[in-house]
């Protein structure tokens, strides 16, 4: 197929996004004291380049010829100051070059850019992290040229960059399919003409890639795929290094796991645990997944349908014996031999999650500041695999500090005789559960409670209701009531003192309170707000509403606590004009306190103000107790 007519005869010159622009001057300074990478990344895309084409050949076989030779070459010329990388792979027409080189990850340049502190060591990570791809060749370079014809297509484009603001698109001349990337080095660059150097950088990082890379005609890497090597041979730096080929990170992995599998299902598997989350984490339409081999031919890039959503942190590559060469993503859904690969691979994934935690606590504690809040959406999405990720979860509670290092088995280990549940509060932040009155006579029963603060922690304790026979009980439900703390003939005078009180409380707050009752948890504050039994948390609720769905009105009960003294004023001026203001303000505490907003900001100022002239006028400017 011929695209003659769609390239452009003579340069035109096209200008950088302005977040391009940016980037590039920043990846310049602040991963200039690892320069060397570039060659890393411009050999990985031209790997990549022979693995599609390697790929599309076994759909169009015909129109993309031989691909039996397969390689990537390198070229010195000390005389021009040029080192070329080249291959022999996909190549690109000008649209794909427009496409990829005219902008840097085009859905991310700008949050990346937000992130950034100023601080070079951190920059340079997130920029690792981030994925530099092509656009490090200006590291060492001062124009970039690239070269490329699309297989099965006759037109060649020649693209031009000094990577300062304007690049140039153009028609040229190319015998063979492949792209090849020319680097006018700078003048301090002359290290990089030096063929040793250049061997060295391709056995530091690229040893494994599964094509020859060749140097003055001759082979420079093993050019065997990595994970089918067998484990005795590998070296940890082998593993570390292959992943921040395939995953363009930064930092070496937190763990991995190397799997080769015989037997019904026959899979070869290298699963890594990144050691930060990458940026587009909660990106749920951004393409995640394992790389996808059939009997070691590359299949795809991001294969999502081979790990569960919750595990879409993991990185690597699955080959399996079992899937045809021309396996889709549509075939992987649905497919038997895809469900038992990606059931297997769960199992391995949380294994080396298991083991982690068991073997290096101290390495899981900072995997869970990354990535506990995605692992918890298992517990929802996965009900074969919950009970092992349930002992996988780790909680902050009353007795652990700040530290999210309470596991369900600690917790009931340390239950005290007499308690039968596992309590916990859900809030908004650390402070606000630690501090709400919710917790207050379990506090003085010396109950332990979970304090959560993830917004899928209210899903997660909805669809895990118990662990090991003990059901999990939130305090601000109706039905965590905290049994003793006032002794039973006391709190049943209470009752009685309380009622007419109680009654006209209601009455006060009619539609705004399903009922008001004496509290068994409050030993300090004077009200607090739970929800009715079998009814969806006040936070859950909250968060529904902000996020634009519609959900039932659900009134909750008023709790007071009797001992207060705002509780005995109010029993003691149940037939004054102060009852009302009185029963707006506790009210308005409950709401404050659970850090919610008040429907009516101003009727909350105005009770309050009434009061506290009302008795600044009473007892000569004492002003009320709050």
């Amino acid at each position: 197929m011929s695209a003659d007519a769609d390239v452009t005869t003579a340069p035109q010159p096209h200008s950088f996004q302005a977040e391009t622009r940016q980037l590039l001057k920043l990846m310049i300074h602040s991963m200039y004291s690892n320069k060397e990478i570039f060659l890393r990344e411009l050999i990985s895309n031209a790997s990549d380049a022979c693995e599609k084409l390697r790929f599309l050949a076994v759909q169009s076989p015909e129109q993309l010829g031989d691909v039996s030779d397969l390689k990537v070459t390198l070229a010195i010329d000390k005389d021009a100051r040029t080192l070329t990388i080249a291959d022999n792979g996909v190549g690109m027409n000008e649209q794909d070059v427009r496409d990829n080189l005219g902008t840097i990850a085009r859905s991310g340049t700008r949050q990346f850019l937000t992130q950034l502190s100023g601080d070079q060591k951190k920059d340079s990570q997130l920029i690792g992290q981030f994925g530099v791809g092509f656009y490090s060749a200006f590291i060492v370079a001062d124009k970039v040229e690239v070269l490329t014809r699309k297989a099965g297509e006759d037109a060649a484009v020649r693209w031009v960059s000094d990577g300062e603001g304007e690049f140039t698109v153009a028609a040229a001349e190319k015998a063979e399919r492949g792209t090849e990337i020319t680097l006018h080095l700078r003048e301090d660059e002359a290290e990089f003409l030096e063929p040793s150097r250049i061997e060295h950088i391709v056995r530091r990082y690229s040893d494994h890639i599964g094509l020859p890379i060749r140097l003055d005609g001759e082979t420079i890497n093993q050019a065997r795929a990595l994970w089918t090597r067998p484990k005795s041979e590998l070296k940890d730096e082998d593993y570390q290094q292959f992943y921040q080929h395939i995953a363009h990170d930064w930092e070496a992995p937190t763990a991995w796991a190397h799997h080769k599998v015989e037997g019904t299902l026959e899979y070869t598997s290298l699963l890594f645990i990144p050691k930060r989350a990458p940026m587009d984490l909660w990106d749920r339409d951004h393409a995640r997944g394992l790389q996808l081999y059939v009997k070691r031919v590359f299949i795809l890039d991001r294969a999502a349908e081979l790990l569960p959503s919750y595990l879409r942190f993991v990185r690597g590559l699955v080959d399996s014996a079992d899937l045809p060469l021309n396996v889709s993503r549509e075939m992987l859904q649905g497919n038997r031999t895809a469900e038992k690969l990606k059931s297997a691979l769960t199992k391995r994934v949380l294994d080396l999650l298991d083991d982690l935690a068991k073997n290096r606590p101290e390495d899981y504690a900072e995997f869970w500041k990354s990535f506990g809040a995605v692992l918890k959406e298992g517990i929802v999405e996965d009900q074969a695999n919950q009970a092992r990720l349930a002992g996988l979860l780790r909680f902050t509670s009353t007795t652990s500090g700040d530290a999210c290092s309470v596991t369900l088995a600690d917790y009931v280990a340390r239950m005290p005789s007499g308690q039968t549940s596992i309590y916990f509060h859900s809030a908004d932040s650390l402070a606000a559960a630690r501090n709400s009155p919710h917790l207050e006579g379990f506090r003085k029963k010396g109950y332990e409670v979970l304090l959560l603060t993830d917004r899928i922690d209210e899903w997660v304790t909805a669809h895990m209701t118990e662990f090991e026979g003990r059901k999990l009980v939130s305090v601000a439900a109706a039905a965590a009531d905290v049994e003793g703390v006032i002794e039973t003939a006391d709190k049943a005078k209470q009752d009685e003192d309380f009622a007419d009180t109680l009654s006209k409380l209601q009455q006060a707050l009619e539609r705004r309170i399903a009922s008001a009752r004496l509290s068994s948890r409050l030993t300090e504050s004077p009200s607090c707000l739970v929800a009715a039994d079998h009814g969806v948390s006040r936070r859950l609720e909250a968060m529904l509403r902000q996020a634009g769905e519609s959900v039932p009105t659900s009134l909750p009960i008023l709790e007071v606590n009797a001992a207060h003294p705002l509780v005995e004023r109010l029993k003691g001026c149940a037939d004054t004009e102060d009852f009302a203001d009185l029963a707006e303000l506790l009210l308005g505490q409950a709401v404050l306190a659970e850090g919610g907003q008040l429907n009516d900001p101003a009727r909350f100022v105005k009770s309050l103000n009434s009061l506290l002239l009302g008795r600044a006028a009473q007892g000569g400017g004492s002003g009320l107790i709050l």
